[in-house]
């Protein structure tokens, strides 16, 4: 007698069938390949945020319709606490005073744009969308080694809001929205590979 046959009289042909899906499934998950781990070299383990700098020229000409740029007060502050606040959410870099920190993140606020992206019907003057656009320019150096590992100008993070609707909110909400968008996508940024 064989030992399928056996394990077939023993256990049925339903407990062999149970079985052979939950062998199946273990070696499939087994060999999973998810991971929350980090693409950052393993020596780097903390980080320092230096303060974001606000190098928007508020006095420059902005468009036809605008005589100056739209400035919001400190918000080169809540870029800062915005990035801080997703290094710890992210948890693979912790934060550290800067003479502990085996990297330095610097930034600086170069621009806030504020662009229409959809018109009222048959108006080509009132807006019912706009697109908020925070562009800073980013490096990471190794403090240790005094080495820039990467740097990005012009670095984007964005949010659309709608001014009037059942969607409406206010551009004070919008740019809350696009403070945590373009601190996601630092952080994300820091911890891929280099």
């Amino acid at each position: 007698m064989k030992s399928t046959d056996c394990t077939e009289k023993k256990y049925g042909l339903h407990g062999f069938f149970l079985f052979s899906i939950f062998c199946f499934l273990f070696s499939a998950l087994a060999g999973c390949g998810y991971t929350t781990r980090s693409y950052v070299n393993p020596n780097i383990k903390t980080v320092y945020i230096q303060p974001f700098l606000n190098k928007i020229d508020i006095t420059s000409e902005y468009s036809e319709n605008r005589k100056y740029r739209s400035y919001f007060p400190l918000l080169e502050a809540k870029i800062t606490r915005a990035v801080v606040d997703r290094f710890v959410f992210d948890g693979n870099l912790r934060i550290a005073k800067p003479e502990a920190a085996d990297v330095v993140l610097k930034g600086e606020l170069v621009n806030y744009a504020r662009d229409p992206l959809r018109y009222r019907d048959n108006d080509n003057e009132t807006v019912e969308e706009y697109r908020l656009s925070l562009v800073v320019n980013i490096s990471l150096t190794d403090r240790k080694n005094n080495k820039v590992l990467w740097q990005e100008t012009g670095f984007v993070g964005d949010a659309t809001y709608f001014t009037s609707g059942p969607s409406a909110k206010s551009e004070e909400t919008a740019l809350n929205d696009a403070v945590v968008d373009l601190a996601r996508r630092i952080v994300e940024r820091t911890i891929e590979d280099w």
